[in-house]
């Protein structure tokens, strides 16, 4: 986007604000400097946890390097810190940290805000991208959730997001950017999804009262619904192939997303370009959820 000047009095003669004229310039800034520009230079982001390469918190991870992120890396265990480390020659410059934490212990979540604050200080950014339910949960109905199995779902995927919000908040530097992953289950019906579905739609109004929250203090939370995406998490999910295929089929773009366009929101709504957007659900689905048949 490049305004002549004939243009940009144009602008100011129309009464447009100071505010939108420092926008113009900013995206003009962006723009001039072509392959060089890097969104996200600067900027220290946490992203928990991630599993292993074919995740989306791994797709996000490598975007954000891509783009100019100093990295804090989650991981949930010893085991899972092997599987991360086996995997950061990916990156172009090593994490300022990996961090342990099991969610499920408010332990754990008091020592990673503090190992944080060690390394970094402060956090521009924070990506959630925790969700779990029980293997039983997701083949049986709904109808058939165990109380133990809802308690599961409920904490580690919506939870964790509050718990670990509060944790950071004084992490958190102005215009942070707060995100977390979710699905379109959490509005529809989605066969075998079942209480995953009640988890995400507790973690969407989480979103909304943690926006409120956090505004005070301009922190940002927002999520990123994401169409279904082939990773080994996903396949936990009965009839997830079949899923896969009518997804596609039924989507305004004919074709499913892969985890690199999720990352790609992941990466806006981090950068100071999305500094107006919170509170939100910003699906990534090829088009889905507008669908009526």
């Amino acid at each position: 986007m490049i305004w002549s000047e004939g243009e940009r009095l144009n602008i100011v003669e129309l009464g447009l604000t100071k505010g939108l004229s420092e926008k113009v310039s900013s995206l003009e800034i962006v723009e001039s400097k072509g392959d060089d520009a890097v969104l996200l230079k600067g900027k220290k982001i946490a992203i928990f946890n991630i599993a292993n390469k074919r995740s989306i918190a791994w797709s996000i991870a490598r975007a954000m390097d891509a783009q100019g992120a100093d990295l804090i890396l989650g991981y949930q265990n010893e085991r899972m810190k092997g599987n991360l480390e086996k995997i950061l020659g990916d990156l172009s410059r090593q994490p300022l940290a990996l961090v342990q934490c099991d969610v499920t212990n408010d332990a754990e979540i008091t020592a990673a805000a503090e190992a944080i604050k060690g390394v970094a200080g402060s956090l521009d950014g924070f990506v959630h991208a925790m969700a779990y339910a029980p293997k039983e949960a997701l083949q049986n109905s709904y109808l058939e959730t165990s109380r133990e199995a809802f308690a599961v779902a409920l904490d580690i995927s919506a939870y964790s997001l509050v718990a670990m919000c509060n944790a950071f908040s004084e992490l958190f530097a102005p215009q942070a950017s707060v995100m977390t992953l979710t699905y379109f289950g959490a509005e529809k019906v989605v066969p075998n999804y079942n209480v995953m579905g009640v988890a995400k739609a507790a973690l969407e109004a989480s979103v909304r009262y943690l926006a409120s929250d956090l505004g005070p203090k301009q922190v940002r939370v927002n999520a990123i619904s994401a169409g279904p995406v082939n990773t080994l998490a996903a396949r936990g999910i009965s009839g997830f192939t079949e899923m896969m295929k009518l997804h596609g089929d039924k989507t305004p773009l004919k074709r499913n997303i892969d985890s690199e366009e999720v990352a790609g929101t992941a990466v806006f709504l981090s950068s100071d370009l999305s500094t107006g957007i919170t509170g939100e659900v910003i699906h990534v689905d090829a088009g889905y959820n507008i669908m009526g048949m």
